[in-house]
């Protein structure tokens, strides 16, 4: 098996939160302030729910979705919220316009804005990702293996969650380093098929683990 020149350097993450002061009261609020918080707001409710759920299961996909179906009770709205892909648009703003899109065609399809009767507002807010050092780094592909299966659930967030855009270290893409250091091209290739959206951080940790452990075991990945 081959021994990577460059060793891979797991990095774990933790989120700094931040309010912005801004709340919904209704589906209008929230489509006005879907129109206008800042784009790393819009990342933080979208993408970055994925790190929190680690802790506190949601049973949406983002939390625009989780609002309106459990806050608002109106699950329809939440059911079209929860079938968008984040990882499906590379600009922010185009995830935005789809967001703003799908709120706007159900208000004009109510009679009634649904409003907060019993339930909590929506905060906006945004936060900032701070990278945190797990000391683990490895040379081999038995030992990339390992480390997933042991690495705190950040890391496999930092590494295969977080666009390559928003790190701020370049080599921190395992696949980069899976095909170009260890000459995996088939496993890269099917590691960067998957997708985030459709499984939870343990769920994208036990994909990873059993793609590895294939190609230990010998095993040709279609």
């Amino acid at each position: 098996m081959r021994i990577a020149a460059r060793l891979f350097e797991f990095i774990g993450c933790l989120e700094l939160k931040e309010m912005l002061g801004r709340t919904a009261w209704d589906e209008r609020d929230l489509l006005v302030g879907i129109e206008e918080v800042p784009q790393d707001s819009i990342y933080f409710h979208t993408h970055s729910s994925f790190l929190r759920s680690r802790y506190l299961q949601a049973p949406y996909p983002n939390d625009f979705a989780t609002w309106a179906a459990i806050q608002l009770r109106d699950r329809v709205l939440g059911e079209r919220l929860a079938v968008v892909d984040p990882f499906d648009y590379s600009d922010v703003e185009q995830l935005r316009a789809e967001l703003v899109t799908i709120v706007d065609d159900h208000l004009s399809s109510l009679q009634t804005v649904p409003r907060i009767v019993y339930g909590e507002p929506f905060h906006f807010m945004r936060s900032k990702l701070i990278e945190i050092p797990t000391g683990i780094a490895v040379r081999t592909l038995r030992e990339f293996r390992d480390a997933l299966a042991r690495v705190d659930l950040s890391a496999i967030y930092y590494h295969f969650f977080e666009p390559t855009r928003r790190r701020r270290r370049p080599d921190a893409d395992p696949a980069a380093w899976v095909e170009h250091e260890l000459e995996l091209i088939a496993l890269a290739t099917r590691m960067r098929r998957l997708n985030p959206y459709v499984s939870t951080l343990d769920g994208m940790r036990a994909q990873l683990v059993a793609l590895c452990t294939e190609v230990l075991e010998g095993h040709a990945l279609p």
